[in-house]
């Protein structure tokens, strides 16, 4: 797939909005527009969630889940990213649920109907599926400590996404197979992802670089 021109709409948390890149030029919304000419539109917003939350947040966006923010996309692109999950392993309260679940407060049917819902929404588009990056704490099965129980590690958010992307055969690019990016090793913390999750504009290069180089060969 050639880029120059494709309109990209990219649904995401607050990796996508660019938090820890040091401008809004910097995240890697905006590289896959500049260097690859095409017109990407951002809709990453800070601590939002795949699934519907059971009890509200402390701050109302972060239940704008997925699939709500879905249905607010520009209906016009040429390719969908969908770069979540590290949230509702972080503090999400939706529990993970089981394959056959269709309804949005279970990870695994959030994921049905997000990825139902931009099938139906953009059938001619390319949808591309994110998993998400390493972090520091990923195998805390209470994700950032404040589940009231075991729920799982981000191997397990992980190892959903990919399943539930498969059924719907959507491309998946397994940035957290293959991204490089382990902030557990103390160097690439220091130069990638300096809080232990959030990439800076050197994170962000790798991320849109990982990105182009996926969406050209599709």
């Amino acid at each position: 797939m050639k880029l120059q021109g494709k309109r990209i709409n990219v649904l995401g948390d607050s990796i996508t909005f660019g938090h820890w890149a040091s401008s809004d030029g910097t995240n890697f919304v905006s590289l896959l527009a500049k260097e690859h000419g095409a017109i990407c539109r951002n809709y990453g917003v800070c601590g939002t969630r795949i699934a519907r939350q059971r009890t509200p947040s402390w701050n109302p966006s972060f239940d704008e889940d997925f699939v709500t923010r879905a249905l607010t996309m520009d209906p016009d692109a040429d390719v969908v990213i969908v770069f979540g999950g590290t949230n509702d392993f972080g503090h999400g309260d939706a529990p993970l649920g089981v394959m056959s679940d269709r309804r949005q407060d279970t990870f695994y049917g959030a994921l049905h109907v997000l990825y139902r819902t931009l099938l139906e929404r953009y059938p001619a588009a390319a949808i591309l599926v994110l998993t998400p990056l390493h972090r520091t704490n990923e195998a805390d099965p209470r994700g950032d400590g404040n589940k009231a129980e075991d729920v799982g590690t981000l191997h397990t958010y992980v190892d959903i996404i990919r399943e539930v992307a498969e059924y719907y055969s959507l491309p998946l690019l397994d940035l957290y197979a293959s991204s490089g990016l382990q902030p557990c090793v103390e160097i690439i913390r220091e130069h990638y992802m300096p809080d232990g999750l959030h990439p800076n504009d050197a994170g962000h290069r790798v991320l849109a670089n990982k990105i182009a180089a996926f969406l050209q060969q599709m």
